[in-house]
């Protein structure tokens, strides 16, 4: 069933969300193994001693030499093609020249655009060296409460299911969910409806329908999750200083689920 020119409402947004077919897959499947490529590149290159710039530098050369491009370089400004959010940085950590020490946990974000348009965005947690066993937990819990995001994925669900299946999770390991930032539609836009809150209650908010493409990245602090902006207008950082951790797929929605568009060929997506 062709599905490409249909979309749907979201009431709260204004917005409508697109609904895409077979072609729609398949260009998100090329986006999506790309930008899960690129994160197995750089795991080995993330240890003791290499800077946050090296990294964005051998992200941006690996897509190029793709034939595809960075889809965070000037986007609304920003410099870089990777964000890299260590320790109590929640997102959007702007690279520089700052060395990865021995004991750091950090969130590398990557959006790759290929052929046609397609939009890749994926991110995973890395463990720089031996860490401390409660770093150790957070990531996991993070790796888990995703798992069980997108395990509510599936048509005639709703968006609030996805939500309620984290924020449960996730509290209930005496955590807590970051509400500043969400999920958000992607395919040929980089950031589209629908917004995917990483909490909610179940049953509410928009029903799912095959062909809806987004991501789910939910960001688990170890402490409160109140976030602050910092002076550079991108690098959001827990207001107590607290371990925060976080891990993205961008997925389909399909006649009996959800296809991980961003799942590592080599099933390096969880590097510990």
């Amino acid at each position: 069933m062709s599905l490409a020119d249909d979309t749907l409402p979201l009431a709260r947004a204004g917005r409508r969300i697109p609904i895409h077919d077979a072609e729609g897959f398949e260009g998100m499947r090329v986006a999506g193994r790309l930008a899960a490529q690129c994160l197995d590149m750089l795991g080995p290159h993330v240890k003791p001693g290499v800077s946050t710039l090296e990294l964005d530098r051998l992200a941006r050369e690996f897509i190029l030499d793709h034939k595809a491009l960075p889809a965070c370089i000037f986007y609304r400004g920003y410099g870089h093609t990777l964000c890299i959010s260590p320790n109590h940085v929640v997102c959007h950590g702007i690279p520089g020249d700052r060395p990865l020490r021995e004991g750091d946990i950090a969130n590398i974000d990557v959006t790759v655009i290929v052929e046609g348009g397609w939009h890749g965005d994926t991110s995973r947690m890395y463990l720089v060296g031996e860490v401390a066993p409660r770093a150790r937990r957070l990531v996991e819990v993070t790796y888990e409460a995703l798992e069980r995001g997108l395990a509510a994925v599936r048509p005639g669900a709703r968006l609030g299911d996805i939500g309620h299946a984290i924020q449960s999770y996730v509290e209930a390991q005496r955590c807590s969910v970051v509400r500043d930032f969400c999920g958000h539609g992607v395919g040929k836009v980089f950031h589209d409806a629908p917004e995917i809150l990483h909490y909610g209650r179940p049953g509410a908010g928009v029903e799912l329908r095959e062909g809806m493409f987004f991501t789910v990245e939910p960001m688990v602090n170890l402490g409160r999750p109140q976030v602050k902006i910092l002076a550079d207008g991108w690098t959001a950082v827990t207001r107590d200083k607290s371990l925060s951790a976080q891990c993205e797929h961008s997925v389909g929605v399909t006649a009996d689920g959800c296809e991980r568009f961003t799942e590592s060929p080599t099933g390096q997506f969880k590097t510990f």
